[in-house]
Formats: C-alpha cells, structure tokens, sequence
C-alpha cells in the first residue's frame, strides 16, 4: 500500500532549536514552540509525516550513532504522547565534505523513503528552515516546498532569492506551515521555480 499524504520534514530548526554546535544529546534537544501540537495536527488530518534530516555530527566524530537514534527514538515516543505520529526519520551522517546521494539538497534520503514506502513524490511537501530543503524538494520533484522563518528560515530566504528558487510558501513556523498544507489541496508539480 501506497502512503498518501506524505509531509517530509527537517529536524533541526523545524522541530527543535537548531545549534551551531549541534545538537549531540538528548539535554540538547528542546521543541520550538507549538511543534508537538502542528505535528499532531497532522496527524489528526491523516499526514504521513517523516523526517529526513542531515547529521553530520556523526561524520565530524561529534556524536554515535546510536546515540542519534537514541534521540529519535525520545523524539518519537515524546510526538506520539501528544497525539502525533513520526512514521520515519531517514538521517545522513556524513561529512559535508564526503561525496555522498543522501545528503540535502541531494535526494537519497526521500529515495529511500520512496523505496520504502511506495511514494509518489508528486503528492508530498517538503518543508524545511534551509535553502537546501527547498533546493531538495525541486529536485525531488515534491509537489510542493513550504520554508519555516525558524532556525536558518531568514538567512534562506536570502539564499533562494540568489538562486531564483521559491517556496510554495513561507511561515514564520512549523504551526503556521501545518495550518497551510491542511487547508491546501495538493496539486501535482506546483513547487515554485
């Protein structure tokens, strides 16, 4: 069976307080305001949600990998508690500097998702704080690309001007891009170049 509905989405910045020096434990992991209330929106309104998120603390030596799922795992059981519901988080932990497919804004990570759960990327959203989720999303094909103001959103902003790229839609945070795509129908292709 098909998942329908699906709503890609990056963690740090997005969910949590993102970090300069990232986020290496589970003390450091704190939710922005009204993320467990959009995620159980979504929910709520039958969205597949799932994480696709780069880690490249775990290329820079900075944090095991275990510990990263460790993290995921409190993430997921902590969303679900609230009426939520992670189906999946697909993380790349390499290095920048590594010649790898899954880092953003490369598409391995939704790949494997598609690989998985049988997606039809022309019916998903992307939505992410970073030019790199929205260069991801058009190279992906997603239907559609909204950019969270949260975390790296303003700077992004910036990034995609010079790139000529532009979101579907940009909300000051994951709350406010959540009440957009539940009241949105999904049209196929519309992702904004």
């Amino acid at each position: 069976m098909a998942f329908r509905k699906v709503v890609f989405l990056d963690r740090d910045g997005v969910i949590n307080y993102d970090s300069p020096d990232y986020i290496k434990s589970w003390a450091e992991f704190v939710f922005l305001p009204n993320t467990l209330s959009a995620l159980s929106i979504l929910h709520q309104n039958k969205f597949q949600v799932i994480i696709t998120t780069n880690q490249s603390a775990i290329g820079r030596k900075l944090i095991a990998k275990n510990t990263l799922n460790e993290i995921h795992h409190r993430l997921i059981q902590i969303v679900s508690a609230h009426g939520g519901k992670i189906h999946d988080i697909f993380f790349c932990p390499h290095h920048p500097d590594d010649v790898c497919s899954c880092r953003k804004p490369r598409i391995g990570l939704l790949e494997q998702a598609v690989h998985k759960y049988n997606i039809d990327l022309a019916d998903t959203t992307m939505m992410g704080d970073s030019a790199t989720d929205m260069e991801c999303a058009q190279n992906a094909g997603c239907g559609r690309s909204v950019l969270v103001l949260t975390g790296k959103g303003t700077l992004a902003c910036k990034q995609l001007d010079q790139l000529k790229l532009s979101p579907d839609y940009i909300a000051r945070d994951l709350f406010a891009a959540v009440q957009w795509i539940v009241d949105q129908p999904l049209t196929a292709g519309s992702l904004g170049t």
